[in-house]
């Protein structure tokens, strides 16, 4: 029987700049459709679950090609709710080498920045559910949708379902009068499975590793086990915490992997060298769908786990747009050391 996953969020439009142009060079932009509990759940039905997203989304031709485009991914879009005046944008611009990419948002006022708590009905949308996932954009946009998170997790929570979190900061989203250190505990303090990268932990609660640069290139997964008991002290529900670990070389290289601390051992995944990046925007969300699936399929088994996350994440960066459009088969093969990337007949 497929495992039924919900994730809840905001589905964007983005508009890219063709190639590597910067913005003050586009005369065009390349439209697709994303965002991060979205894109975790299009991973999560190309791997054969049923994946239901959740969000809010206006009555128009922008809202019903979101919609198109999350359903010819299989993902199942029957909750959404129907409301508000306009689709979130996000213009993305393509770093490379030593240029950084860019994103700018055009999200206020977007139909899901509008909603209140008791919109969403939690109880039928969860019916049947065994994990609900949310990340830390979510309650960044406006109260409201921080109120209807903080529903969602605490409905999952009196239904036994699994809850798992990217803390995912955004510096440029927290507007509304509130830091993520105010809103997020509370939140978190629902979830079993916690999520961050390099800096999320730092950002949002003041925790960190020693001795780590970011910016060096290269990051040592072994000191990220105090950020996971730290975590794990501050929020005594979490079984599990899990850091992606993306040394930077420049915007076209990096290394990536993870590692994922139980309370009891660190587990460390392979490192791999991407090392021609096509589009790293979703690599986090890719990550956190492998790991969703891994943790599914491999229950006994935390380093399968977190390889098939990391590996799945690896393929990300060579698929354009916000979608990781691989199988679990694609993801299992990289994980075997078969990374020649051979024509496959």
């Amino acid at each position: 029987m497929s495992k039924k996953v919900v994730t809840f969020g905001e589905i964007m439009l983005r508009l890219a700049t063709p190639g590597y142009l910067r913005f003050s060079q586009a005369e065009s932009f390349e439209a697709t459709y994303g965002g991060g509990e979205a894109n975790v759940a299009v991973s999560l039905a190309n791997y054969g679950f049923d994946a239901a997203f959740v969000t809010r989304l206006p009555k128009n031709d922008l809202g019903e090609a979101a919609i198109m485009q999350l359903r010819k991914y299989g993902v199942d879009t029957s909750k959404i709710l129907r409301g508000g005046d306009r689709v979130g944008i996000y213009f993305l611009e393509t770093g490379a080498v030593s240029r950084g990419s860019k994103v700018v948002y055009d999200r206020a006022h977007s139909a899901i920045s509008e909603i209140k708590a008791g919109m969403i009905d939690w109880d039928q949308v969860l019916d049947g559910a065994e994990w609900f996932h949310w990340t830390g954009i979510t309650p960044a946009i406006s109260q409201g949708a921080a109120d209807a998170c903080l529903e969602g997790i605490k409905a999952a929570n009196a239904k036994g379902i699994t809850v798992s979190t990217d803390l995912n900061y955004r510096k440029n989203l927290w507007k509304y009068g509130k830091k993520a250190g105010e809103v997020m505990p509370e939140l978190v303090a629902g979830c079993d499975v916690i999520l961050g990268n390099e800096e999320d932990a730092e950002k949002v609660f003041d925790i960190h590793p020693e001795g780590v640069d970011v910016t060096a290139g290269h990051v040592e997964g072994a000191a990220y086990e105090s950020v996971g008991k730290q975590l794990m002290a501050k929020f005594p529900r979490a079984k599990k915490v899990i850091i992606t670990l993306r040394g930077s070389i420049n915007a076209n290289h990096n290394s990536w992997a993870g590692v994922l601390w139980d309370g009891q051992k660190l587990y460390e995944s392979p490192t791999y060298q991407i090392t021609h990046i096509v589009d790293r925007v979703g690599g986090g969300d890719s990550f956190m769908g492998g790991l969703i699936y891994g943790l599914l399929t491999y229950p006994e088994n935390d380093q399968n786990a977190l390889n098939f996350a990391v590996a799945a994440s690896c393929l990300k960066h060579t698929i354009k747009g916000d979608f990781n459009l691989v199988t679990a088969d694609e993801v299992e093969k990289l994980m075997s050391g078969d990374a020649s990337g051979r024509v496959s007949r």
